[in-house]
This record gives C-alpha cells, sequence and structure tokens, in this order.
C-alpha cells in the first residue's frame, strides 16, 4: 500500500510558476513509477507526465511539453512537477499517481492516488 498527498496549488497568474510536491509513504517509494494528471471542471482525468522509478526516463503529454518538468528524489520519498509559463487552460485539479514497473500515460494503469491540489492560473 502507498499513500500519496500532494501539496503545492494554488493561484498564480498566466505566465507564472508552480511546483507540485507529491509525498509517499507506506511503501517502497523507488520501486515505483510515478505519474501526474490533471482533471478540470466538466473534463476527464488526463495525462500530463510520468516518470520511471529510477528518475531517467520522464515523459509528457503534448500539451505541457517544453513548460512543466517532472522529477523525484527517492531519498525522500516525493516527486514533483515544475510547472512554467503557465496557462488559463493549466487550471485543474492535479494528481500524482503510483504503479510498480514502467511509467504509463493511461490513468488505469496506476494502483495509487493522491487527493488532488488545486492549481488556478488566472488571465
Amino acid at each position: 500500500q502507498v499513500q500519496l498527498v500532494e501539496s503545492g496549488g494554488g493561484l498564480v497568474q498566466a505566465g507564472g510558476s508552480l511546483r507540485l510536491s507529491c509525498a509517499a509513504s507506506g511503501h517502497t517509494f523507488s520501486s515505483y513509477a510515478m505519474g501526474w494528471f490533471r482533471q478540470a471542471p466538466g473534463k476527464e482525468r488526463e495525462f500530463v507526465g510520468a516518470i520511471s522509478w529510477s528518475g531517467a526516463g520522464t515523459n509528457y503529454a503534448d500539451s505541457v511539453k517544453g513548460r512543466f518538468t517532472i522529477s523525484r528524489d527517492n531519498g525522500k520519498n516525493t516527486v514533483y512537477l515544475q510547472m512554467s509559463s503557465l496557462k488559463p487552460e493549466d487550471t485543474a485539479v492535479y494528481y500524482c499517481a503510483a504503479r510498480e514497473g514502467m511509467r504509463r500515460t493511461n490513468s488505469y494503469a496506476y494502483d495509487y492516488w493522491g487527493q488532488g491540489t488545486q492549481v488556478t492560473v488566472s488571465s
């Protein structure tokens, strides 16, 4: 069992930056691939990015590529989502998720989820 807690969300102006954190506990964090997803009101949950268990591999949705960066610190059991050049369309609840094995873009592939943190980007 893995427990995930996101933090770092808030209100930011367009063009600004935020860093989200996801703290994990309860199991061997370093054996899990981690994903970030988001869900805007009235929309389905969508993939943002993912990072391999070692941190050596990452992949991103086209909508955030070049603006968002995922990293992890296995010593601190934490994964990060650095968001830059934020746009109003990035407004959503952001979730981190964990799965054993390789990173995936499909939310159904993830076994553990945090409660989410709200990110609001004003124009």
